[in-house]
Parts: structure tokens; C-alpha cells; sequence
């Protein structure tokens, strides 16, 4: 049953102070995970599909702004900041452009100068954890399944990452919703899994198990282990559609957001450029890491253990397991073999 009236909160890294987030559809996530799901499955599918997403994605972002709302408005209504914007706040007369506006991350989002650090794909809220049973970071099958998650096109990697590290990256609404790069490397395979589109609302993450790896999703495998590269060996990207994300549109670009380019096979990819687009709604990215080539930041790894912290996924798994908000591009890992980041130099 899921408990979606208990606070959820989170740990912000820059102040380190705990947030208390209150999850967007609490009461319709309860009655679609709790409710329909178990009583009715048949519609339970049916509003857990494409048809319906894109429908709900349409009234919620492309109906016309009521009474006009100015840009300002719009971003006030979600708690943004227009100022890191690229575009003028007189552009922002949708929901939809609120949404997917483009920042001037190369001065609001400032990247470590290590070039073997690992960096977050997205302005989000951040789990970490490892398949690896011998590991205090030990989450096995709560997430998702690595089999289900990469999919039968991904068999040949299945090994690769099987008792690795991993990260689960949770934007909510509010977010500035482009991926960037989280590691330098030759892209040796990208390719799209169908699936549906539940809400990553975390009482949905608790009541169904492996969720992140049911809905639809785009895997790039990164190979790190070539000139240039950040040398953590091969790094796996799923970008997960969910509730209201119409489409994963990938916008490669190495220069700002100019000349967009789609992820091939054989592409270098650097660090810290603008990957994806996802379109509309709140959404997710899992990063995969081989084993006992990475370890995670300090702070996150000490974050996720608090106990002070009231979060759902801390009362669904019955153990400690706070989330940290974070920035894109802000460090996350670094090479095993290299000293441990902290959360000072994290930033640089």
C-alpha cells in the first residue's frame, strides 16, 4: 500500500540542509498505484500508455496559457528561475517553452576541470547504489532489473554492468530538462526500448518494482577507454520517459545548443555538452558504471544513509536511503584509483 501522505524529503547539496518536497499528484498516484492498479489492471494499462500520456501532456503543457499568464508568472508557478535563462523572459508565453528552456549552463552550471570526473546528467534529485551484493551501497532489484532495464538488445552488456554501481537521476517538473553528457567517450551503442509511461512519483518507484526499467527508454553505451576519454571504462545512459514525456529527442551539441546533432554509433561525445531533450513532464536517467571502477562523491554516499531524513524510499525499503538534489554537471564520481572527491572541490 502505498503511503504517499508521509513527507518526502530530500537533502540539498549546496546548503546540506534536508527539503521537504511535496510529490505533484500525490492523491492521483495513490488511486492509480493503489486503487486502479490492483482492482482494475485493464484500465490501469490503458492510463499508463502513450495515447494517455500525450493526451494529459497536451491539456497540462499546449492548451493556451489561461488569462494570459506572463513569462514571469509561469516560472513563479513552478518554483523556477528565469534568470539562468538563454532566451528573454518576454519569449516564455507557454508552459511547453517554460519546460524546455535552455539555460546559459556554461555560467550557471560550472563543470569540475578534472576531465576523468564523472557529472550529472541532470538538474535532479539523486539515488545512488551498486548491484554488487558485497556492497554497503546494495540496492539489487528495487529500481529495476539490469536484464529488463537494458533490454534484449542490450544482452551483449548485461555482464558488463551486472555487479556495478549505479545512479538513478529523478527530475521533477520544475527542472531545466536537457541531459548533458555525464562522461567523455566513443558512443559503441545507443537504441530505443518500448514500454509505458509511469510516473516517477516515489511512491510509484515503491509500489512497483523495477519501474524504471517497464517504461519507455533510450540506452547509449559509452566507451570511456579511448583517447580523450574519462578512462572509467564503459558507462551506460538510459533516459526513461514517464507520465506526460512525449519523446526523448537527442540534441547532441559541442558547442552551446547550436548545430544539434542525433547520437550515432561511433560518435565522440565530451563531457558536459547537452545530450537529450525529454518533452514534457518529469522524467528519469540511470547511469551504469562497471564494477570497482568508479566511486561516488563523499557527501552523496554519506547522504543517502542518513537517518534524519524522512524519505519515502527510506519507509518502502526499510532501510536508509535519503536522495541529494543536485546540478547538472556538478561532480558525482571519480576513477577508483584516483583520491576521493568532496563536496569543495565538487564543483570546481
Amino acid at each position: 500500500m502505498i503511503q504517499s501522505t508521509l513527507p518526502h524529503q530530500y537533502i540539498d547539496r549546496n546548503t546540506r540542509q534536508i527539503v521537504t518536497e511535496k510529490p505533484i499528484g500525490d492523491h492521483s498516484v495513490r488511486f492509480l498505484y493503489n486503487g486502479v492498479r490492483e482492482s482494475a489492471p485493464a484500465m490501469f494499462k490503458a492510463l499508463t500508455s502513450a495515447r494517455i500520456s500525450r493526451l494529459l501532456a497536451f491539456f497540462h503543457y499546449d492548451l493556451p496559457v489561461s488569462h494570459r499568464k506572463t513569462g514571469l508568472e509561469l516560472f513563479k508557478g513552478i518554483g523556477a528561475d528565469w534568470h539562468e535563462c538563454l532566451d528573454p523572459l518576454s519569449f516564455y508565453d507557454s508552459h511547453r517553452k517554460v519546460f524546455e528552456r535552455r539555460i546559459r549552463y556554461w555560467e550557471t552550471r560550472p563543470m569540475n576541470r578534472n576531465p576523468s570526473t564523472i557529472v550529472s546528467p541532470a538538474d535532479s534529485r539523486i539515488l545512488i547504489g551498486s548491484l554488487a551484493d558485497g556492497s554497503a551501497l546494495f540496492i539489487k532489484d528495487k529500481f529495476f532489473d539490469l536484464e529488463e532495464l537494458l533490454g534484449p538488445a542490450g544482452s551483449l552488456w548485461h555482464n558488463r554492468f551486472r555487479t556495478g554501481d549505479f545512479a538513478v537521476f529523478r527530475l521533477t517538473p520544475d527542472k531545466y530538462h536537457y541531459n548533458h553528457v555525464p562522461v567523455s567517450g566513443r558512443v559503441v551503442d545507443i537504441y530505443n526500448l518500448d514500454g509505458r509511461y509511469h510516473s516517477c512519483n516515489p511512491s510509484a518507484l515503491i509500489a512497483m518494482a523495477s519501474l524504471c526499467s517497464k517504461n519507455r527508454r533510450v540506452v547509449t553505451i559509452i566507451n570511456t577507454d579511448v583517447d580523450g576519454g574519462s578512462a572509467i571504462g564503459m558507462v551506460a545512459m538510459v533516459e526513461i520517459v514517464a507520465l506526460m514525456i512525449g519523446d526523448i529527442v537527442q540534441t547532441y551539441s559541442e558547442d552551446r545548443y547550436t548545430n544539434p546533432q542525433d547520437v550515432r554509433p561511433g560518435m565522440f561525445l565530451t563531457k558536459g555538452c547537452p545530450k537529450s531533450l525529454f518533452r514534457p513532464g518529469s522524467s528519469t536517467d540511470v547511469l551504469l558504471f562497471e564494477p570497482n571502477r568508479i566511486r561516488f562523491a563523499d557527501d552523496l554516499v554519506s547522504n543517502s544513509h542518513r537517518n534524519d531524513v524522512q524519505s519515502r524510499f527510506t519507509n518502502g525499503f526499510g532501510r536508509p536511503l535519503a536522495e541529494t538534489d543536485i546540478m547538472v554537471r556538478s561532480a558525482i564520481a571519480e576513477p577508483l584509483n584516483q583520491p576521493q572527491l568532496s563536496i569543495e572541490e565538487g564543483n570546481l
